[in-house]
């Protein structure tokens, strides 16, 4: 019998008007968006529905509501699949909190706040710090990890092959750019981000993280979560709070994450949440493994009749 995992979407993959089009058409998605603006006092669904874009990339609020449209997707896939069955989770970077959510560890109403207030942090890390981040195309993970070592930068995300992304101090990362082309790298692009997120520049978020995350009860899995530290599941309460607060300064391990359930026979995995990069990682990690999707109504139709 053939395995499911859910991938639930990370920072960067908002897009104003995510979530909008499930809403309108879906009253229960109209009354989680409810929900989380009650629960955090604030329209954070408006934000998400009509911007402006410089509100939504802002991290304190990218974050909630990447958790958020992914929850109410994730939440719709059930409406419509009363069967459906998962046998694992997990979740890029941000997404790792929405993965364990959706796990049973949090309640929707903590989760929020939490990835509201890592945010915040995170915002704040990134106003106090000079950092940046690039994608680097086209050079394997040991010749990367060189120019990390010689530029003084960090190996953020290991996302698929030929696609690793390095973080820390804006001008190290031009440095890094040239010296990752010098080595043979088809492109080595600064991104659009706030900051150098999952380096040591974040390290300021992590202690107000852990007292943040110390409030509110932690459950265990009800499935396996992979945690991107370790590449590995979960295991005690206690390791899930250690884990996702060394999330902010360490390596995302995806490829490896997702080697790791392929390992384990998973052969289905549906991506949960706006955009589709997790589903362009899977078919760069392993072509053969199918590939699904929720992000706004026309996907959420679309998987539904492949599961229907």
């Amino acid at each position: 019998m053939s395995k499911t995992a859910l991938l639930f979407a990370g920072q960067g993959a908002q897009v104003v008007g995510m979530g909008k089009d499930l809403a309108e058409q879906f009253p229960s998605a109209r009354a989680w968006f409810e929900k989380a603006n009650e629960a955090l006092d604030y329209d954070l669904a408006d934000i998400c529905f009509n911007g402006p874009e410089s509100e939504l990339t802002k991290t304190e609020h990218a974050q909630p509501g990447i958790f958020l449209v992914s929850w109410v997707a994730f939440q719709l896939l059930k409406e419509k699949v009363p069967n459906l069955h998962f046998d694992a989770a997990a979740g890029l970077s941000l997404g790792e909190f929405t993965a364990l959510a959706a796990a049973g560890v949090m309640s929707f109403e903590d989760c929020l706040r939490v990835v509201r207030q890592r945010g915040r942090f995170m915002q704040e890390a990134c106003e106090t710090t000079q950092g940046g981040m690039a994608a680097i195309i086209g050079l394997d993970e040991a010749p990367t990890r060189e120019v990390c070592a010689e530029a003084g930068v960090e190996l953020a995300n290991l996302n698929c092959p030929g696609q690793l992304v390095i973080s820390g101090e804006t001008e190290k990362i031009l440095q890094a750019c040239e010296l990752a082309k010098a080595k043979g790298a088809k492109r080595a692009l600064p991104l659009a981000v706030a900051g150098a997120y999952h380096s040591k520049l974040m390290a300021s978020a992590q202690p107000r993280l852990k007292e943040t995350l110390a409030e509110i009860p932690i459950n265990l899995p009800a499935v396996p979560v992979i945690s991107n530290v370790t590449a590995q599941p979960h295991a005690a309460s206690v390791d899930i709070h250690t884990r996702l607060v060394e999330q902010i300064t360490s390596s995302v391990r995806w490829e490896e994450s997702i080697r790791y359930l392929l390992a384990q026979g998973f052969t289905r995995f549906i991506e949960i949440g706006p955009g589709a990069a997790l589903t362009g990682f899977m078919k760069r990690i392993d072509k053969s493994a199918e590939a699904l999707n929720v992000a706004d109504v026309p996907s959420l139709e679309a998987t539904v009749a492949r599961l229907g």
